[in-house]
């Protein structure tokens, strides 16, 4: 009988060691979305890591490269702008070039 405490001791601390860290909180949201799901995904397991993986803290690694993305996304938008400025201007000063009569 002192076994069986022991581990229902052991199981209880655990238990407030997941529900102290969120985890049981998360797991519960995460069940529930899948729940109130419309139309049941074929693989539960997928939809799990996937909600579960989307609701963890990004690492500042992945926050400073997303970073890094959104701004050379801008420059690559400022590069083509002004690459049609350039050829916009470069039209103004070339004669309309005629199709190549060697093809």
């Amino acid at each position: 009988m002192a076994h069986h405490k022991a581990a229902d001791s052991k199981r209880e601390q655990f238990r407030r060691y997941l529900e102290k860290s969120g985890v049981l909180d998360t797991l519960t949201k995460v069940l529930v979305a899948l729940y109130e799901e419309p139309e049941k995904p074929s693989s539960a397991l997928d939809f799990l890591k996937h909600h579960l993986g989307a609701s963890a803290p990004e690492s500042p690694e992945v926050e400073a490269l997303r970073l890094e993305v959104a701004e050379m996304k801008e420059k690559y938008e400022a590069v083509l702008e002004e690459n049609k400025k350039l050829k916009s201007k470069l039209a103004q000063y070339e004669p309309p070039q005629e199709e190549k009569r060697d093809e």
